[in-house]
């Protein structure tokens, strides 16, 4: 099995597929944003309660409890760092 699933490329190939079709973006547009955005709402929920249960915790060890590339543990916890959620 892979790395797992990195949300930058997720989110990158998402908008190029919607970018492709017109028609589906303007149909789509808004609903797909709004279900990325809850998915990575999850994913961050996710990590802090790793955070709380395991204290602190590396991009690699992160990434293997979610099934997450190392690329979207790292993004997941810059941008919850950031926001001054961890």
């Amino acid at each position: 099995m892979g790395e797992g699933v990195d949300p930058t490329q997720m989110c990158q190939s998402l908008v190029d597929k919607v970018a492709q079709s017109e028609q589906l973006k303007a149909i789509t547009d808004s609903d797909i944003m709004i279900l990325f955005e809850d998915w990575l709402e999850e994913l961050e929920k996710e990590v802090l309660s790793l955070l709380r249960e395991h204290g602190d915790m590396d991009e690699r060890a992160m990434s293997k409890k979610l099934g997450l590339s190392g690329r979207g543990a790292t993004f997941l916890l810059s941008k919850l760092k950031k926001e001054g959620k961890i």
